[in-house]
């Protein structure tokens, strides 16, 4: 099976400025920050960094750490843009920054896919602060977001009444992604597509558990019942490092294997200014027709 990539440019509002002995150094609007990256293994473009903030590791490789700032950062967030979504960039305790730039590519993609169709739905299961979801809803596409987090569900609600969307046809959902999905099976509703990006781990709003490497090939066959012969994609991305673009390619294979379409899988990368190296960041696989 053939690995492709998927990489990232930057934009206005963001760019991967340099990278290197295990630290990247980004720009999100007018604020920079330093964070580690444990792929940048090389050396860096420059040693003279200079930023906003940096988040300091803790000593578990699972988690842990702390922001440190050399000069004020708004708290409650800024606004950026990716071309007509708005939403808020926040430096948040799991490292990263309200959203994730290396997903552009996918959210491009998934618009492509669904071009041309009438009144298109398409479902984004563990949708985070829902920057994919409006990334589709901009172009008509009827969406529905799940996310176990009430907090990152609000969050998706006030980035779509800052897109202007506060009215667009979505369905905010806080659930569980696999009952979601399970539940939508019962009813034999359908999708024209699904995102997924789900966790290493993590926990339902009821605290049912997820795991990764356990739970994900029946989400997946779940999912397959939501997608027919017209529907166009289903996108899953994986940033669980110890799981391999082949392994997860061979379970779509497998599950949409009655479906025409075709099954591709790769890597995700963010494109660097200082050199237009790219930097990996997560494995993907993809079904669509």
């Amino acid at each position: 099976m053939k690995l492709h990539t998927l990489i990232g440019e930057p934009w206005a509002d963001y760019g991967l400025i340099d990278s290197g002995h295990g630290k990247k150094l980004e720009r999100y609007g007018r604020f920079r920050f330093i964070r580690p990256e444990p792929q940048a293994m090389w050396a860096p473009a420059s040693t003279n960094w200079t930023a906003q903030g940096e988040f300091v590791p803790g000593s578990d490789e699972d988690g842990g750490g702390r922001w440190e700032f050399s000069e004020p950062v708004p708290r409650e967030g800024w606004t950026l843009k990716w071309n007509e979504v708005s939403y808020t960039a926040q430096t948040t305790p799991f490292r990263h920054l309200g959203f994730f730039p290396d997903m552009a590519p996918v959210w491009s993609w998934m618009r492509e896919r669904v071009a041309g169709l009438d009144s298109p739905e398409c479902m984004n299961l563990f949708g985070y602060t829902g920057v994919g979801t409006l990334a589709m809803a901009t172009k008509g596409v009827r969406m529905v977001h799940v996310d176990a987090s009430k907090k990152s569900v609000e969050a998706a609600k006030a980035n779509a009444k800052l897109s202007g969307m506060a009215d667009a046809p979505i369905r905010w959902m806080t659930d569980d992604a696999a009952k979601f999905v399970a539940r939508e099976v019962r009813r034999g509703r359908r999708y024209d597509g699904i995102l997924l990006d789900p966790p290493k781990y993590g926990r339902g709003p009821e605290g049912e558990v997820w795991r990764l490497e356990e739970d994900l090939p029946k989400l997946i066959a779940d999912c397959r019942k939501l997608l027919d012969e017209n529907s166009r994609f289903l996108f899953l991305t994986v940033y669980a490092v110890r799981m391999s673009a082949l392994a997860i390619g061979e379970l779509l294979n497998q599950v949409f294997a009655d479906l025409p379409g075709k099954v591709e899988v790769g890597e995700l990368g963010v494109r660097e200014e200082a050199r237009g190296l790219t930097l990996p960041t997560a494995i993907w696989a993809r079904w669509s027709r």
